[in-house]
């Protein structure tokens, strides 16, 4: 008779007077004391319900194949192999639900991404949507309030987009044609920096123009008028307009509610654009002693990463998150035209953008290391540049007109437009991404960012001239070179505009 607990031969046998099954003494007494419950039955089951059995005192016989030493081998071999099937049917079991985890962390991962492109499709048709409700009722152009003073343009581009006219890619190949006859005659100024000048920079100030609980300056413009205005980019949301000549703040920009990527003079220092990622294009004109919003622009539905100015002054273009690049009229405030790129826009959208200085060639950066070069006149991709790694950070064209400059996570790349080829790669920060990249207006001289700011000399074989490191952790996110390259102008992660020059 065996313990229906632990199914071995009792010692001190007793018998449930309720189920009758037979259990071990201190076993079931244990059992009892826990639950109060027959273990085979679950009735209710006390201590006096039990009946002590007498049983024979007679030592227990050993088992036959323990009775020689071949037997004991035996039943240890008997035991060792049980054991080791089970280790193995326990590896089986934690494989097999390895592979289901596996399968199942999958498939969320999927819904997960199934789920963010429907709520983004969502967004979009949203505010298509209301775009689209809003448009009859509001007229184009310039608004007047009843005491004359201008209020924000609402955008034409909600209305159908006339397209590049003929008339305006005449204006657009007219200028090109002007400006390269222009360039084939200019001479280098004999006033330009020598590379010994530059190493020579040290520097000279460094302002607080942007809030401090939002650092960092985005995007750096000189004045046409004069080089020491600088308008700086934010990422508080503002831009600032400073004069370096007085050492004062002339206007502070605060109309975009979210940062603001990149902002541009527009012929002149009385016009600016500046681009947002509140998806908007805003053109401020100067108006008694500040500026005042003039246009917003909001015909694209992604963040609005770079603004670009036509040479000519008369046209912009930005880019978008959203893949798409847009053609403005300045003077109108109305989109002429926009381009949707369906690879740009599947690769996380345009991240940077830049105008050839002739004006008729657009080259567009992408968020996967995609660099595109666009014809703006037919508004069609005539190249595409592949090496890259990583987000595209900036973009230059150099004024001899036939080299460009890209930077990215892995450094920064060198073009030859006339070969569509790289001819040139440089690596500055090991293990950090180059974040800005600047050619200066004589094309001597090539302007790099990243952990610091740094400028390469091209008759020098592209080699590092001089090195500036009194910047903050966190890195360079714009620079500039100022007239003749007599100053380099550094917008960090900080809040502070830096400028090396050389001690006066």
């Amino acid at each position: 008779m065996l313990c229906s607990i632990s199914g071995t031969v009792p010692e001190v046998p007793v018998v449930s007077k309720k189920s009758g099954h037979l259990y071990e003494k201190r076993l079931i007494l244990k059992v009892i004391k826990e639950t109060g419950r027959d273990p085979v039955t679950s009735e209710a089951l006390s201590e006096d319900d039990l009946l002590e059995l007498t049983s024979g005192q007679a030592a227990k016989p050993r088992p036959t194949p323990a009775t020689s030493i071949p037997g004991l081998l035996s039943l240890f071999q008997n035991e060792w192999d049980a054991t080791m099937l089970e280790a193995h049917q326990l590896r089986q079991s934690l494989n097999t639900v390895r592979q289901e985890l596996s399968h199942a962390l999958y498939q969320h991962d999927a819904a997960c991404r199934v789920i963010a492109r429907l709520m983004r499709e969502r967004d979009l048709y949203r505010q298509q949507l209301e775009a689209a409700q809003r448009a009859p009722a509001e007229p184009a152009g310039a608004k007047r309030g009843a005491d004359g003073e201008a209020m924000e343009v609402e955008p034409a581009g909600k209305k159908a987009k006339a397209g590049i006219t003929s008339d305006i890619a005449d204006k657009l190949t007219a200028c090109s044609n002007e400006l390269s006859k222009g360039r084939k005659k200019r001479a280098i100024s004999p006033t330009v920096a020598t590379p010994d000048d530059i190493a020579g920079f040290s520097l000279q100030f460094s302002i607080p123009l942007h809030k401090t609980s939002k650092g960092g300056i985005l995007a750096l413009d000189l004045s046409p008028a004069s080089e020491s205005v600088v308008a700086t980019a934010g990422n508080d949301g503002s831009v600032q307009l400073f004069d370096r000549g007085a050492d004062r703040v002339l206007a502070s920009l605060t109309g975009h509610s979210k940062k603001v990527n990149d902002v541009k003079f527009v012929g002149s220092q009385d016009v600016l654009a500046s681009a947002s990622s509140d998806r908007t294009t805003k053109l401020w004109r100067a108006e008694g002693e500040g500026y005042a919003c003039a246009a917003t622009l909001s015909d694209q539905a992604g963040d609005v990463v770079s603004v670009c100015v036509h040479p000519s002054s008369d046209y912009l273009i930005t880019a978008a998150g959203d893949g798409s690049w847009a053609f403005y009229d300045v003077a109108q405030a109305a989109c002429v035209a926009q381009v949707s790129d369906d690879a740009a826009a599947a690769g996380g959208g345009y991240s940077c953008a830049a105008l050839h200085p002739d004006g008729l060639i657009l080259c567009t950066g992408t968020a996967d290391a995609a660099v595109r070069i666009w014809e703006t006149r037919t508004q069609k991709n005539v190249a595409k540049f592949d090496g890259h790694e990583g987000r595209i950070n900036g973009i230059s064209f150099s004024e001899n007109g036939y080299y460009m400059a890209t930077c990215a996570t892995d450094g920064v790349k060198l073009w030859d437009l006339r070969k569509l080829r790289n001819f040139k790669s440089l690596a500055p920060y090991e293990g950090a991404p180059t974040a800005a990249v600047s050619f200066d207006h004589s094309g001597l001289f090539l302007g790099v960012g990243g952990a610091d700011a740094r400028v390469y000399g091209v008759k020098q074989d592209w080699s590092v001239v001089k090195e500036f490191t009194e910047v903050p952790k966190k890195g360079v996110l714009s620079l500039r070179f100022g007239a003749d390259a007599r100053s380099v102008l550094v917008g960090a992660a900080d809040h502070n505009l830096r400028v090396f020059a050389a001690a006066q």
